[in-house]
């Protein structure tokens, strides 16, 4: 049997055929929004249930219950608003029961909110509960502040494209990852959030959870991330070779997850679990760092996090992992563990210390990466 949605019931707000284009036809005539990148992406994962029990953008009491204590105002955990930024110019007419468009980057209609309520956020408030830090330098930050502080609230209708991941052939809804794991007879399902290609460590975590579990989801971020992150389509190539050369059959599930990263560290691993929830799976990695960037974050304080929650509030168990590396003394990958090793027989690398190395024409070590993964970074960063 299938883990619930979180709050019971898997959110649709999409619309499609005669009722999809009697709704472009009325957002034609209203009052236009134009949503930016990070604000797009959570218009779509709210209308395929990515973000259930949400079914539009928060209003101003949700937005002071998530950033004050963490929870939806009806006590569940909830650790991201998930709000509508627009400048003043676009809203200054609007009102409570008015309805605007919701418009791409592109001109395309996305969508129509029919408005509840329209308010200004406390951004530095926001970022110092939600990101730990007023820093500007922080990439989560600077994206709120760029957004700016108005916004508006209310449920909403999508319309736009089902597919706004760019990886159509390897993107599935809520729904679809649901009916694929019971075609495959699982019940229990882990998965794992990735911005970055899967090294050496990466999987041997993946394959320890996957001990205990029925199948694995690697659900990679392709939506806004930061300028130095590894493109989408190199870090899908490294995905696909690793999967299917080191992998077993049958056990794993690959689908691209079409969200912003905000880089807020534990609270960003809460808001990950939820959504892999939403997707069906049981269970869900946090090794080091989750979700964090630069030195804001403790290493292990997106594992800490989980500790102030109930699983069962949750409903998704959280797999904490330590810092995996390659052990010289057994010549594996280990955790501290499992490896006797001291400080100078472990060797570590991270994504920084790797994308540098790339960027300098130097090959991965094989410690780091299997061979083929090294063979496409190295492709992707000759080009």
């Amino acid at each position: 049997m299938s883990l619930p949605p979180y709050g019971g019931t898997l959110v649709d707000r999409q619309v499609s055929g005669a009722a999809a284009d009697a709704l472009r036809a009325e957002a034609a005539s209203l009052p236009k929004i134009t949503l930016e990148g990070p604000t797009l992406s959570d218009l779509y994962l709210i209308s395929v249930g990515a973000l259930s029990p949400l079914d539009g953008f928060m209003d101003s009491a949700t937005w002071t219950s998530v950033v004050d204590s963490m929870k939806l105002p009806d006590g569940r955990p909830w650790a991201i608003p998930i709000v509508l930024p627009a400048s003043h110019g676009e809203v200054d007419s609007l009102k409570p029961g008015d309805r605007a468009a919701l418009m791409a980057a592109d001109g395309e209609i996305a969508g129509v909110i029919t408005v509840t309520e329209i308010f200004d956020r406390d951004l530095e408030r926001e970022a110092e509960k939600v990101f730990g830090t007023p820093d500007l330098e922080h990439p989560g930050v600077a994206m709120i502040n760029r957004l700016g502080s108005r916004c508006v609230a209310g449920p909403v209708e999508y319309c736009y494209p089902d597919d706004i991941s760019g990886h159509s052939e390897d993107h599935m809804t809520p729904a679809q990852t649901r009916a694929a794991f019971e075609e495959l007879g699982w019940d229990k399902i882990v998965a794992f959030q990735t911005r970055n290609p899967i090294h050496r460590a990466h999987e041997y975590i993946q394959k320890c959870a996957l001990e205990i579990v029925d199948g694995l989801l690697v659900h990679p971020l392709v939506g806004e991330t930061k300028a130095d992150d590894i493109p989408a389509d190199v870090r899908m190539e490294c995905y696909k070779v690793l999967l299917d050369r080191y992998f077993p059959e049958g056990r794993t599930v690959l689908s691209v997850l079409p969200a912003a990263m905000r880089y807020a560290g534990p609270r960003e691993a809460i808001h990950h679990a939820i959504m892999r929830r939403n997707y069906g799976c049981t269970h869900f990695i946090v090794g080091r760092d989750h979700a964090g960037v630069g030195d804001y974050y403790g290493t292990y304080d997106a594992q800490h996090i989980f500790d102030e929650i109930d699983d069962e509030e949750l409903g998704i168990r959280p797999l904490k992992f330590e810092h995996a590396f390659y052990c010289t003394v057994t010549d594996q990958m280990a955790t501290p563990k499992t490896s006797p090793a001291k400080a100078d027989q472990k060797i570590f690398l991270s994504g920084t210390k790797v994308r540098e190395m790339l960027s300098r024409g130097e090959r991965p070590p094989a410690e780091f990466t299997r061979a083929e993964v090294a063979d496409v970074l190295m492709r992707a960063y000759r080009a």
